[in-house]
């Protein structure tokens, strides 16, 4: 079966759509206007940030945020931004990449 061009063009639109990313309710903005959980001073907040928010950094794709958020309801909340790399997945690099981007509060 042959796509047309239309379906072809209604087919890239979506695709387009998918990898520029849908803002999910976690990103939204909460009641009082300021982003409901992890950015603070522009920064992530990696105490609260959402999985969708850790996937902003560099280096962080969906397990190893998906990481992030486990070891953080096992543990509690990071002391500082380099306790990051008791987490699997996360090592000097990520942290390095991503300095200056992520803040714990």
């Amino acid at each position: 079966m042959r796509m047309s061009r239309l379906g072809w063009g209604l087919a890239m639109a979506l695709a387009v759509g998918l990898v520029a990313g849908v803002a999910t309710a976690e990103d939204k903005p909460g009641k009082d206007g300021s982003p409901k959980a992890a950015k603070a001073d522009g920064k992530i907040n990696i105490n609260e940030a959402s999985r969708a928010q850790l996937m902003k950094l560099s280096g962080v794709g969906p397990g190893t945020a998906d990481r992030i958020i486990e070891y953080r309801q096992a543990h509690g909340p990071f002391r500082r931004v380099q306790d990051l790399e008791k987490v699997e997945g996360v090592g000097k690099g990520v942290i390095e990449r991503n300095e200056g981007r992520m803040a714990v509060k």
